[in-house]
């Protein structure tokens, strides 16, 4: 459960955590409303509303937002090195969300992301199983930039016909690990790419084009 309260850190220097939401009840049900928007309609973009959020970097509010919506004390976390090596973010989402923060990425219900140019590949998340590929890991990117990258074309659930969809900076092999994945469906991960104000979303079932450049 998410925790508005701000208290002392354990630094040595008193240093307080920063605060979660205001009103954690309202923010986060506002949050997971654009959330479920976004994996519903896969490409769409929507701003994210985060308060006051002012988390400690590398963490954004954006995907601080997102982490107190979705993250609970039986949410297993896996954080990319930049994220891990700051003992305030960790301190930040153990606090507020009781999540556990784990040290390897293929047994994570969901993985943050503040480097995603030099990310591990998607193969090394959990990819769910036949019987239960809702266990799968949701990805999120920090730091994405849209429309200013290679453009895809999307198809599939919540997509009335095709659909373009651009986000960067990702690695370059990006795009044909994402492909693989969702060729796995119901297998294979969740995207969720994480801008200054706005996300997107793209989920398993969305079949994925790389569009000629």
């Amino acid at each position: 459960m998410e925790s508005s309260a701000a208290p002392r850190g354990n630094n040595g220097h008193d240093t307080p955590l920063a605060a979660g939401f205001t009103d954690p009840v309202h923010d986060a049900q506002a949050c997971f409303r654009t959330i479920m928007h976004v994996m519903a309609r896969p490409g769409t973009r929507q701003t994210l509303q985060v308060g006051d959020l002012t988390p400690p970097e590398p963490l954004t509010p954006v995907v601080a937002a997102i982490a107190l919506t979705l993250f609970d004390y039986d949410t297993p976390v896996w954080l990319d090195r930049a994220l891990m090596q700051s003992e305030a973010v960790k301190a930040f989402l153990r606090f507020h969300t009781g999540a556990s923060i784990l040290p390897e990425p293929v047994n994570a219900a969901f993985a943050l992301v503040s480097e995603p140019q030099s990310m591990v590949s998607l193969a090394s998340f959990n990819q769910g199983s036949a019987e239960y590929p809702d266990q799968s890991t949701t990805v999120v990117l920090t730091g994405q930039v849209f429309d200013k990258a290679r453009t895809v074309t999307l198809e599939g659930p919540g997509i009335k016909t095709k659909t373009s969809f651009s986000t960067g900076p990702t690695p370059p092999v990006f795009w044909d690990q994402v492909i693989s994945n969702n060729r796995q469906f119901p297998r294979g991960i969740d995207l969720i790419f994480a801008g200054k104000t706005e996300i997107a979303a793209l989920p398993r079932s969305t079949r994925v084009t790389l569009t000629e450049t």
